[in-house]
Parts: structure tokens; sequence; C-alpha cells
């Protein structure tokens, strides 16, 4: 059974590492503008990294109308992803247009 299932609008396409999972997200779904800065990034994961890295927890749960299970879910991808993901490795499959 696949590991890892992609979560944006119910996608449900599942893969077996995370990587793919990545690049699946990247480039078969609509791009995510920021909604505290407007920073244009992919969905899914490169999202959630965005919102958490160059913003704090209160502008994210402002800007979103989020609640602080929503913002524990989030940190929760996160780092279960980035224990396992190579993301040298994920960029190099996006910007060398190999597919998952």
């Amino acid at each position: 059974m696949s590991r890892w299932e992609c979560g944006i609008d119910g996608c449900g396409a599942r893969f077996e590492d995370v990587e793919s999972a990545i690049v699946h997200q990247t480039n078969e779904h609509a791009r995510h503008e920021c909604k505290v800065c407007g920073t244009v990034v992919p969905e899914g994961y490169f999202a959630i990294r965005h919102a958490f890295d160059e913003h704090t927890r209160a502008e994210y749960v402002r800007a979103y109308d989020a609640d602080s299970s929503a913002v524990r879910e989030r940190e929760r991808v996160k780092a279960e992803i980035e224990a396992e993901a190579d993301l040298q490795r994920v960029v190099e499959r996006v910007d060398g247009g190999i597919a998952e």
C-alpha cells in the first residue's frame, strides 16, 4: 500500500515515497497565493513550509481564519515530511521535469 497521499482538494493520489508526492503537488496542482504576503508557491508541502517558515503562527491564524488544531495538523505534516524527504531530490526532479 502507498504510504503518501496527496491531500490537496481531495485529490487522493497515492505514492510510494514522499518525494513523488511533493513532485506531484508541485506539477499537477495550481499554485497557492499566500494570504499573508501574496507570494505564490506550489500548493501542498511548499505552501505549508512557506507559511510556517516565513510567517508567525499568529499571522497564519489571522490570514487563514485557522484555529490551533489546523496549525498543529500542518506542523505535524511538515515535520513528518521533513523527517523523511530528500528535498534536494525533489528540486532536481522538479527542475529536471521528471514526473513522479
